[in-house]
């Protein structure tokens, strides 16, 4: 099963090759022997590994044999985020944002709260998506699919589906209950591509130029190139935001569970304030078995990645940063944060975040007989002042949840915006009534459709 995603650390030219379409697959044994060998090479705790692997196990048995896991107790420095797909160029192309979806991205919870039946409230629809097009929108409840109420027995595959379904809606009535409506709209899944740069506006309140910006995933590319149109893109935004005298900067990164590190170093050369192409972002340390291959094929450098010089750069600018999150803020999310506190007040406003301060590779067979990806854990990331310290996530200064009553991105009614605008100007006078920041209760999501957008947390080399 699909874990939450992890950090990113992207390998390109050293893992990939060009595909073979008369390879003969591999035998059980091979495919099994793969598994075990890049585990005991790349695997973060790869002196965990058991001593005798059972071979004759499937390959998802056989790797989950291998991981050193998380336990509260006995292995609190366990592994809580490797994972393994039966698929390795599906795989890739998840890393890349590219999947068969709806475009829905959901937020799953018990409703009412103690009981069996499972609603869907929707964070976002993507944009140019078969949902979007049918009309689904930020805040839309779903409450039925092909007129069966979701279940933890059939949750799964209603959601995660490549046919059409046929969608029921719900509503918040006047009391803040949840009721099922007549309205109902049909989806097909496609396969899309996801632009991470959902949205930003600049909010003016007196002296206070804010930048806002909702970021969904680190991402560089389109599946399948090479031509960083995200990140260059996000250059772009903050290219607005100079030209304006942004003098605040939100980056909503509520949904964000990840992606690619270079993307997160990108943005937070974007973002760092006193800044040099000298000063480091963070620090990785790998296994005490690759750790000596890469020092002598790369020197130390390897080890740290630095901050880009950027003509967009703000920070100089910037009297506040202030970073929304959700408990589904994971990754390169948490790494941004922790890489830029050595340098500047990160505000953080939301809720504690996943703790993922590890990072994956994907690892694939070069010769194209194994058909299996691995992503397992590689690293651990440092930030500059070599601190590590956020396995359980990181606390946010001014804890906010967002409710069940969701408000389109940028408005001041969205109670995390809210908080971060009161944040900013110090003024009661921003401060909304009652009635406008409703957010119907709260309801404790039990998983998400973000957890699946595979950037979250994974990468291969590119040094």
């Amino acid at each position: 099963m699909r874990k939450v995603l992890l950090l990113v650390l992207v390998f390109t030219g050293v893992l990939s090759s060009c595909r073979d379409k008369n390879v003969d697959p591999a035998t059980d044994l091979e495919t099994s022997n793969w598994i075990v060998d890049q585990m005991k090479t790349w695997y973060y705790w790869n002196d965990k590994i058991p001593a005798n692997p059972d071979l004759t196990l499937a390959p998802e048995a056989l790797f989950n044999s291998l991981l050193y896991k998380f336990d509260a107790t006995a292995r609190p420095d366990g592994d809580r985020f490797s994972w393994i797909e039966s698929d390795a160029d599906a795989l890739k192309a998840e890393l890349s944002g590219s999947t068969k979806t709806t475009g829905l991205q959901l937020r799953l919870f018990y409703y009412p709260t103690g009981g069996t039946n499972i609603v869907g409230l929707v964070g976002y629809a993507l944009p140019g998506s078969p949902a979007a097009l049918a009309g689904f929108k930020r805040g839309d409840i779903i409450t039925r699919i092909d007129d069966k109420q979701l279940t933890a027995s059939n949750y799964y595959d209603l959601i995660y589906s490549d046919v059409a379904r046929k969608y029921t809606l719900g509503a918040l009535n006047e009391q803040d209950a949840i009721v099922e409506t007549t309205t109902t709209r049909n989806v097909t899944p496609v396969s899309f591509q996801e632009d991470p740069v959902f949205f930003d506006t600049t909010l003016q309140y007196g002296s206070n130029t804010i930048g806002y910006l909702v970021y969904h995933q680190f991402i560089a590319s389109k599946s399948g190139s090479d031509k960083k149109e995200y990140d260059q893109k996000i250059d772009n935004v903050f290219a607005s935001f100079k030209s304006k005298n942004v003098n605040s900067l939100v980056l909503d990164l509520r949904y964000n569970p990840g992606g690619y590190v270079s993307s997160a170093t990108n943005l937070a050369s974007l973002i760092g304030k006193g800044i040099t192409s000298n000063d480091i972002f963070y620090y990785k340390e790998y296994n005490s078995t690759l750790t000596p291959i890469l020092e002598k094929r790369y020197g130390k450098e390897y080890f740290t990645d630095k901050f880009s010089a950027k003509s967009q750069n703000i920070g100089s600018g910037l009297q506040h940063l202030i970073i929304l999150t959700s408990n589904r803020t994971a990754s390169a999310s948490e790494l941004l944060i922790n890489g830029l506190k050595p340098f500047m007040k990160v505000t953080v406003i939301g809720d504690q975040t996943v703790g993922k301060n590890v990072g994956s590779v994907t690892l694939s067979d070069d010769s194209k007989k194994v058909k299996w990806g691995l992503q397992p854990i590689v690293t651990k990331s440092f930030n500059s002042l070599k601190q590590s310290d956020y396995s359980k996530g990181f606390t946010p200064d001014i804890p906010v949840k967002e409710g069940l009553r969701l408000f389109p991105y940028g408005n001041p009614k969205d109670p995390l915006l809210a908080a971060a605008i009161l944040e900013i100007t110090g003024s009661a006078t921003v401060r909304q009534k009652a009635d406008q920041l409703r957010t119907a209760g709260y309801a404790d999501d039990f998983s998400t459709t973000f957890e699946r957008k595979a950037g979250g947390s994974n990468m291969f080399f590119d040094k």
